[in-house]
């Protein structure tokens, strides 16, 4: 069975850091592109970053250019996204996706971010 599973997630104060990690079971996610995405409550769900076969990335918002950072890890079955400088509004629901020609979904990390 083909799954992604995300984790890292958790409750955070203004300006902290996270890192969420998201996992692939059943195929080698190093040979597919991965975009994390977020839905907050009552929005829609929204792009964040997406990286490359190759390893490079693009960004979705420019909210967040600066802050969050996509990366391959050292195992190949890994993608990470790094956060930092987190604001309220980033609270969220993050989810990873992966491209295998039909979409791959994991089940997605709270991330919320409060004083």
């Amino acid at each position: 069975q083909l799954k992604l599973v995300e984790s890292g997630g958790g409750s955070v104060q203004p300006g902290e850091s996270l890192r969420l990690s998201c996992a692939a079971s059943g195929f080698t996610l190093d040979n597919y592109a991965v975009k994390w995405f977020r839905q907050a409550p009552g929005n829609e769900r929204e792009g964040v970053l997406c990286i490359s076969k190759s390893g490079g990335s693009t960004n979705y918002a420019e909210s967040l250019k600066g802050r969050f950072t996509i990366s391959k890890g050292n195992t190949k079955n890994t993608v990470y996204l790094q956060m930092n400088s987190l604001k309220p509004e980033d609270t969220a629901v993050y989810y990873c996706w992966g491209n295998l020609g039909s979409d791959i979904w994991g089940r997605g990390t709270q991330v919320t971010v409060s004083s």
